[in-house]
């Protein structure tokens, strides 16, 4: 099993940035792909962005590349997601996730229990 613990979401103004966290235990996740979903009211869960844990391999859903950057620290087992430029667009509660491929939400095993991002415009 592992465990996922986001944290960082909040309330910010349009163009600001926030930085989200997600701290892994449990089971090693060196051979995970670590991924942030999003998901809005009403709205399906779209992929963000993903990270391959060994090697930092990076890919991004088109509406956020440029904007987003998502990151890794081996040592502290955390995943980051670095997001500026925000838009109202953006807010949603965001998920982060372990899974050992590609970007649609059922090939991630592990979720976390997301975090609130508020964009005002």
């Amino acid at each position: 099993q592992v465990q996922l613990v986001e944290s960082g979401g909040g309330l910010v103004q349009a163009g600001g940035s926030l930085r989200l966290s997600c701290t892994a235990s449990g089971r090693t996740v060196t051979s995970y792909v670590m991924g942030w979903f999003r998901q809005a009211p009403g709205k399906e869960r779209e992929f963000v962005a993903a990270i391959w844990w060994s090697g930092g391999i990076t890919y991004y859903a088109d509406s956020v590349k440029g904007r987003f950057t998502i990151s890794r620290d081996n040592a502290k087992n955390t995943v980051y997601l670095q997001m500026n430029s925000l838009k109202p667009e953006d807010a949603a509660v965001y998920y982060c996730a372990a899974g050992t491929r590609g970007r649609r939400p059922d090939e991630f095993d592990y979720w976390g229990q997301g975090t609130q991002v508020t964009v005002s415009s």
